[in-house]
């Protein structure tokens, strides 16, 4: 310690990244500590830093400030880039009731926190942070300080939130574990049996796509080009080769192919379409062109080229340019018919038919630079997380409030960064970052927020915690974690026969935290819970955000 003691007025960047290094070493090691099978995660930083603090550790105050506000920053971007892609999506399969019981989720627990902010007469700015601990959601702290700022409160209040946020944290996180347990003992839940269901349900909505090779029987059909096949868009089919008669030759189906009776070619779509366009064609053929003596081939290849971004599969005119057919397009785990209108995004990979020298000048055109999706753009980034801090700051006015409610720090960037992500590039600029590049920012990003706030906060930690308002908020804590949890998730169950999977996913979302989820994927054995937490997560986190503040400014 005397060794710290002399370094600070010697040296204080050194000191102050030495006291940071120490405390999130600390907090990494505390948060991998296991307590009947739970453990704290990153949210041992926390504790960490407190306790640096208490015992005199701290660091510069505006250095511990300004690492705050940029990790919590780099954490509500990352988060956003990741959900992006998926968000809009999600909202449109169950996303709507997901949500709406999400809504309920926040506002029963701001209400209880509120009737017992009253009952024990605290501040709001403590009542504030009590809702964010409870929830386990840091950036609502985030948010509801940076209110405060704004405000011009008192400096005491700002720190009031700290305290009873890190008071409630540790017993939130073990209070949603508990909710699912009780509420799968309550209903007498085989958790293998519900997860056998969904996987069967998923299954039912997503429908793989097949080949069919059809022959032309249809005499209307004659001399007509590919393109104008009555029910060909209707039926969302991709015709990919053709070959004349019963002729040895296959070439690539184009739009201007023209069919004859007697004609075979091969289809991609669900197996219904397909079934559909069938009844149009003629019958299935016992004859698979993709064996067929040719030239005509098939390869993967990912779409790089800044110019095709944006553009839909019509628009590329690889079938014009190149006499190239694109069959299907993968992105991510989702994988699509290439429809004539299927707009295009960065690193989405394309089937192309065609034979070896077209397809080698297709690949030239889309690009296949497949080194460059390890590449983080971050031009982009900070473009976006620029943009975000400008929305952030927008003012909105609600009655009654002594300053206007704004997303902060943490609301626009998350906001900005969902929709440049969904939209995939920003100008002639790409947006993307690499899935390992995401989690270590998103880790980074949370650390540096939850270590600084533990640091500028511990002094007075351990003095309040052990007193009577430090145990009126762990109390209450409790109520707001548990109570709404456990309402909803019996609605929801009960009334709406939602499955275990599903409920899992979207009360560990709804409360904004990761270890619930890792909770009931571990419990469950599979990823399934994390659909219904990706569909509410985002709208759930601004929500919170928004609700923190208003929380802190109604003193």
């Amino acid at each position: 310690m005397s060794f710290l003691e002399r370094l600070q007025p010697e040296n204080p960047i050194a000191y102050d990244l030495l006291v940071l290094s120490i405390v999130v070493l600390t907090g990494i090691g505390l948060g991998n500590i296991r307590v009947a099978g739970i453990k704290l995660g990153v949210a041992g930083v926390l504790f960490s830093g407190l306790a640096a603090s208490h015992f005199g550790l701290c660091p510069e105050t505006e250095v511990a400030h300004f690492l705050k506000d940029f990790g919590l920053v780099l954490f509500v971007f990352a988060l956003g880039i990741q959900m992006g892609p998926g968000f809009f999506a999600s909202l449109r399969r169950q996303g709507r009731l997901l949500n709406g019981y999400a809504v309920a989720l926040v506002l029963g627990g701001a209400l209880v926190a509120l009737a017992g902010g009253w009952m024990f007469e605290m501040p709001y700015p403590a009542i504030a942070g009590l809702f964010a601990g409870a929830t386990t959601n840091t950036p609502a702290l985030g948010a509801a300080q940076q209110a405060l700022a704004s405000a011009h409160s008192d400096p005491a209040h700002v720190t009031l939130a700290a305290l009873s946020y890190a008071a409630t944290y540790p017993l939130a996180i073990v209070g949603i574990i508990l909710s699912l347990i009780l509420i799968r003992l309550f209903f007498k839940i085989d958790v293998a049996a519900e997860a056998e269901q969904f996987r069967l349900e998923q299954g039912a909505g997503i429908e793989p796509l097949h080949r069919m090779n059809l022959c032309v029987e249809n005499p209307n059909l004659a001399g007509l080009a590919i393109a104008g096949i009555p029910g060909l868009h209707e039926t969302n089919v991709v015709i990919s080769r053709h070959r004349r008669g019963s002729g040895p030759e296959v070439s690539i189906a184009s739009p201007e192919t023209i069919l004859h009776v007697g004609d075979l070619i091969m289809a991609v779509g669900t197996h219904a379409h397909l079934e559909q366009f069938r009844l149009i064609i003629g019958s299935e053929s016992t004859e698979n062109l993709m064996k067929a003596p040719g030239s005509v081939t098939f390869r993967r290849v990912v779409l790089t080229n800044k110019r095709m971004l944006g553009k839909t599969v019509r628009e590329l005119g690889l079938e014009h340019f190149h006499n190239v057919a694109v069959t299907r397009v993968s992105r991510g785990d989702l994988i699509f018919t290439a429809l004539p209108d299927l707009r295009l995004q960065f690193g989405d990979m394309l089937q192309l038919v065609g034979d070896e020298e077209s397809l080698n000048q297709a690949t030239q055109a889309v690009g296949n630079a497949v080194h460059t999706l390890q590449e983080t753009k971050f031009a982009s980034i900070f473009v976006g997380i620029m943009l975000g801090i400008l929305l952030g700051l927008y003012p909105f006015r609600i009655e009654g409030l002594p300053a206007p409610v704004r997303l902060g720090l943490a609301g626009g960037p998350l906001v900005m960064a969902i929709l440049l992500s969904h939209l995939g590039r920003l100008g002639p600029m790409i947006v993307h970052m690499p899935l390992n590049a995401n989690r270590a920012l998103r880790e980074l990003g949370i650390i540096l927020f939850l270590a600084n706030v533990g640091l500028l906060s511990g002094e007075k930690f351990a003095a309040t915690l052990f007193s009577a308002q430090g145990l009126e908020w762990v109390g209450l804590g409790v109520l707001v974690t548990m109570l709404p949890l456990l309402i909803i998730g019996f609605i929801a169950r009960k009334f709406h026969r939602i499955n275990f999977m599903t409920l899992c996913g979207m009360l560990s979302g709804g409360m904004t935290d990761p270890p619930a989820l890792a909770f009931a994927t571990s419990m469950a054995r599979c990823d399934s819970p994390a659909i219904a937490y990706a569909a509410v997560y985002p709208l759930t986190m601004l929500r919170r955000l928004v609700v923190a503040q208003i929380i802190a400014q109604l003193g």
